[in-house]
């Protein structure tokens, strides 16, 4: 099938929606979204050997500051999901933007669209801190790239 990505993806994660994460509507609850970004997120981190071992080499991690979601069709149990992924913006001092969209694989439904903005921090202090080399290059905004 040819899917219709907002913007060529930097790495799809697949999954298929397990029957725990449907709720008393019968459908796909919202926070279960969000778990599956998580998923997607260090998928990619992992795929691009920026799992959290290289993170505490470096002394340095990202955690969430702000998360948009944007729901536009449901899922249910046993849909097959693919959650791409691709980082929109990194300003080269304390944050990027990881955008992502959920595609239900059976028809090509976006189901969802949502970005975080993360934020650099020093493990050490758990305090914003400028991001090192190794982050800016790793986690280089994809839209630069195209």
């Amino acid at each position: 099938m040819n899917y219709q990505w907002d913007h060529p993806p930097a790495h799809i994660f697949a999954m298929t929606v397990d029957e725990g994460s449907i709720d008393v509507l019968g459908h796909a609850n919202n926070c279960e979204y969000l778990r599956w970004m998580e998923q997607a997120a260090w998928s990619h981190c992992n795929a691009i050997h920026m799992d959290f071992e290289a993170w505490k080499k470096l002394g340095f991690a990202w955690v969430v500051h702000h998360t948009e979601l944007n729901y536009l069709a449901a899922a249910f149990a046993g849909d097959e999901l693919l959650i791409a992924t691709w980082v929109s913006d990194n300003d080269n001092k304390l944050s990027i933007t990881r955008q992502y969209q959920i595609i239900r694989k059976s028809d090509g439904k976006t189901l969802v669209r949502a970005n975080n903005r993360w934020i650099c921090i020093n493990l050490e202090t758990q305090k914003a801190s400028r991001m090192p080399e190794a982050f800016k290059q790793a986690f280089a905004s994809d839209l630069e790239l195209v």
